[in-house]
């Protein structure tokens, strides 16, 4: 594909999906990749706008089939993103925004080592269990189980920060959409070494730079903690 791609991760209840939903809506030739599952639609979800929804049978032919870029299993649904969408979006001029799990990132990036992958942190577990709680709750309700396990989950993922290109830390809204549009904007311009830059896209470099994670330590190092990780 000739255009840039980027990887969005994050553990269960992060708030990955609003800030998705921010940065298309506000960052122009970038293409949201929509992800087949075999899981259920959830609230006000649509077929071909969250997700493509899909029977078991279906995904294990598109699998068998060699469709896709990288698939998951993740708390007993499939998921995965076809090598069609990624054409489609370099068809159009586009860059492609991949929202996919930790297992997916891995297997794109081993394909594709040129991805701009990008991490999102829940600023600490209590937020993080009253976000899913709260999802729970909008979902008409989920056992106390399964929220436990996807808080399990959550830490497992949380490990994985380190094999990611940027950071974001979801604690005020609004600084995370920026942080992501200026990713955007900054890995854009890095791209084209050769044009110049103008005040505006310094100003996107200057608040996406902090978010690398050789540059993020100082604070990522109380969230790490509050999940009882060393930073």
């Amino acid at each position: 594909m000739a255009g840039l791609l980027f990887i969005l991760s994050a553990p269960s209840g992060s708030g990955k999906s609003t800030l998705v939903g921010q940065l298309r809506s506000m960052v122009d030739r970038l293409s949201f990749s929509v992800s087949w599952t075999t899981r259920a639609p959830r609230g006000s979800e649509q077929d071909g706008r969250e997700y493509h929804f899909s029977n078991r049978e279906t995904f294990k032919r598109m699998l068998e089939a060699d469709e896709f870029l990288e698939h998951a299993e993740v708390f007993g649904n499939h998921y995965g993103t076809t090598r069609s969408s990624l054409q489609e979006a370099a068809d159009r001029d586009c860059d492609v925004l991949l929202d996919i799990d930790v297992q997916g990132a891995t297997q794109v990036r081993q394909r594709m080592p040129e991805a701009i992958s990008i991490f999102i942190l829940p600023p600490n577990p209590q937020i993080l269990e009253m976000r899913l709680r709260n999802r729970s709750r909008a979902e008409g309700g989920v056992s106390e189980e399964t929220v436990l396990r996807r808080l399990a989950k959550a830490r497992e993922e949380i490990e994985n920060y380190r094999e990611y290109r940027y950071i974001v830390i979801n604690d005020v809204l609004d600084q995370a959409v920026e942080e992501l549009i200026a990713i955007v904007h900054a890995e854009r311009a890095w791209a084209h070494p050769d044009q110049p830059v103008d005040s505006e896209t310094q100003r996107w470099i200057s608040i996406a730079q902090p978010c690398l994670r050789t540059n993020v330590k100082e604070r990522l190092r109380p969230v790490l903690a509050s999940f009882g990780f060393p930073s």
